[in-house]
């Protein structure tokens, strides 16, 4: 299969995304030809077990100085805690401004690392090699890097664009389902709040998207880069537009919170957060029963839960009230006027959130 390449346009910071199958052996030549660094591999012991010799071997080959750290897996290490324990390394190794930190795994991994290099010597190059189709479809891509504080999801963070982002699929045979699912998650949110044709291609390859075909994915992969690109070109630091991306993730994020961050993966609470933000819409007359019908029904399709939790509808409320997309001016969600359609719903009545939340139930 030939990769497909796709360039996210940010002048001096632009780089490019590759999409394809057998990209790890690949890897260390296109590193190369950005940097004669040393380049720090971050990475977790499961996904390092399974692709970190090819990624260091490649790396290796192509004369680059290679060095590794590995975090431990699970959304709960992205903390602090952890992002201090790489810059100690990196310490250690004597990394300069011109050194590269790589991220091999999802979007704990991702985030973390690309943290790391965003305050490191105040900033140095960092290259994206997202093992997920979460990351690969979406945490991979914009440049939103940091990680978790108690008191809400991704709290302390920075913008620091990737030089590079390289999305091998065969990464994604070795994904537990419950992570698989996750991704697509992220996936439908594309679909219902921006591209209806993205939309339709997903109600019609259910099967083969839950086969992982990969022809079918490296579409789906393509097409979500495609957005979210030139959706960052238009607003890179998320002063407006770039929060359409968010959609079911207020509610998301709260759920998660309440799991405590491993109840729930990410992209199974921003399912969840999809069908209250439909029946939020619904309620303000901004989308059609049948709509929300179409979008529950994919959700399930692709094997993602539709149904929130009971939790106290209350405790869902204020937990949303912590994260940081919440303004000065209250909540804001956004909300779908339709497949492919959407709006921002700054501060609603609180009543009309429980109300979507016990819907939901």
């Amino acid at each position: 299969m030939d990769y497909l390449e796709l360039m996210v346009p940010l002048g001096e910071r632009s780089y490019q995304i590759n999409i394809g199958t057998g990209l790890l052996a690949q890897c260390g030549e296109k590193i190369a030809a950005l940097t004669d660094s040393r380049v720090l591999v971050v990475s977790n012991p499961t996904v390092f077990q399974l692709y970190g010799e090819v990624v260091l071997n490649s790396l290796a080959t192509a004369g680059l100085e290679v060095h590794q750290a590995l975090i431990p897996d699970g959304e709960e290490y992205k903390n602090m805690t952890e992002t201090m324990q790489v810059i100690d390394q990196a310490l250690h190794l004597q990394l300069d401004r011109g050194s590269v930190v790589l991220a091999l795994g999802g979007g704990v991994v991702g985030d973390l690392a690309g943290f790391v290099a965003a305050i490191y010597q105040r900033g140095i190059s960092f290259i994206q090699i997202p093992t997920t189709l979460l990351a690969q479809v979406d945490s991979s891509v914009g440049g939103k890097v940091g990680v978790n504080h108690p008191q809400g999801k991704n709290m302390i963070g920075a913008f620091h664009q990737p030089r590079l982002v390289v999305a091998d699929l065969n990464t994604l045979d070795t994904l537990e389902g419950r992570d698989y699912i996750s991704g697509l998650g992220e996936v439908v949110k594309y679909g219902v709040v921006w591209d209806k044709a993205l939309f339709d291609y997903l109600e019609t390859h259910i099967e083969q998207i839950n086969q992982r075909h990969k022809s079918c994915l490296q579409h789906i992969v393509y097409e979500c880069c495609r957005i979210k690109s030139d959706i960052v070109a238009q607003d890179e630091t998320e002063s407006g537009l770039r929060a359409v991306l968010n959609l079911g993730h207020t509610f998301g994020h709260s759920l998660e919170k309440l799991g405590e961050y491993h109840r729930y993966r990410h992209g199974e609470a921003v399912a969840m957060g999809i069908v209250i933000a439909c029946f939020m819409a619904e309620d303000l007359g901004l989308i059609s029963t049948k709509e929300t019908a179409r979008i529950k029904a994919l959700l399930q399709g692709l094997q993602l839960p539709i149904q929130v939790p009971q939790y106290d509808p209350e405790a869902v409320y204020n937990g949303m009230l912590g994260d940081k997309k919440a303004s000065n001016q209250g909540l804001r969600f956004i909300l779908p006027t339709g497949i492919g359609r959407f709006t921002m719903a700054d501060n609603p009545d609180k009543d009309l959130v429980l109300k979507a939340i016990k819907r939901a139930m």
